[in-house]
């Protein structure tokens, strides 16, 4: 069954309300008759079934009858929020689709010393409304519940900054201690309501850099005995938390 995302204002007690690009899809793309039937997530912990009810086509929405509530089951009981080093060429949209993929709440891209990308302002924006793109793809095409954030480039003293504020913090890193710590600090995930998940460039971290995660209460983990590119040490550690934290 087709899958749409809706803001909170689109609803309108049991009537909902779609346009823009959506509305393109379902009428033009789709071709769906009144009748048909989708689901529609508003952010929330809720998801609608709903049946089209009619096409507006001088203003370009469509108008659907909420039918059923489900509760939404497909998000992680931990909000896990994945800073990402800048990496070059086009890695960072493979990145973005498969942290989706795996449940991350928010991707923040991050300008570390090892970045081999220099981006001035106009060019980030430009990229991040394109990694946001992928994201609202991603999210339709695993059937989540929200649709994850890519915030702004940060440089790396804005990504502490940013990180300190949760509660768990984690750094996959090749000097981190053996396989058994850093299990234990895997299994430490469990019942955190926010973790953030630092991943280096592909030069990876710079010592000082490390510091100041550490500095933060950020605890440095190995992810095993092989050296892994930046696009799959951030998807291993978020599958792992992932098998960790999911619900039963």
């Amino acid at each position: 069954m087709q899958r749409f995302f809706v803001k909170p204002e689109q609803m309108n007690k049991d009537i909902l309300v779609i346009c823009g690009e959506d509305y393109n899809h379902i009428r033009n793309v789709l071709r769906m008759k009144q009748g048909e039937e989708v689901l529609v997530c508003d952010g929330s912990d809720k998801e609608y079934l709903c049946q089209i009810i009619a096409y507006n086509i001088e203003e370009e929405i469509v108008e659907l009858k909420v039918t059923d509530i489900f509760g939404n089951a497909r998000e992680l009981p931990t909000r896990i929020t994945l800073f990402q080093g800048y990496p070059k060429g086009d890695k960072m949209e493979t990145i973005v689709q498969k942290a989706v993929e795996l449940g991350v709440h928010e991707i923040v891209p991050v300008m570390m010393k090892r970045s081999i990308v220099k981006l001035d302002s106009k060019k980030a924006a430009k990229k991040v409304d394109r990694f946001n793109g992928i994201a609202l793809s991603a999210a339709k095409q695993s059937k989540r519940g929200i649709i994850p954030e890519v915030k702004e480039v940060m440089s790396f003293q804005e990504a502490v900054a940013y990180a300190e504020q949760m509660e768990y913090v984690l750094l996959p890193y090749e000097q981190a201690e053996g396989m058994e710590y850093s299990r234990g600090l895997l299994q430490a995930a469990k019942g955190k309501d926010s973790i953030a998940v630092f991943i280096g460039p592909e030069g990876g971290f710079e010592p000082s850099e490390v510091s100041m995660i550490e500095a933060i209460g950020g605890n440095t983990l190995s992810l095993g005995h092989r050296i892994l590119r930046t696009e799959t040490a951030g998807m291993t550690i978020l599958s792992l938390l992932m098998f960790l934290l999911e619900e039963e």
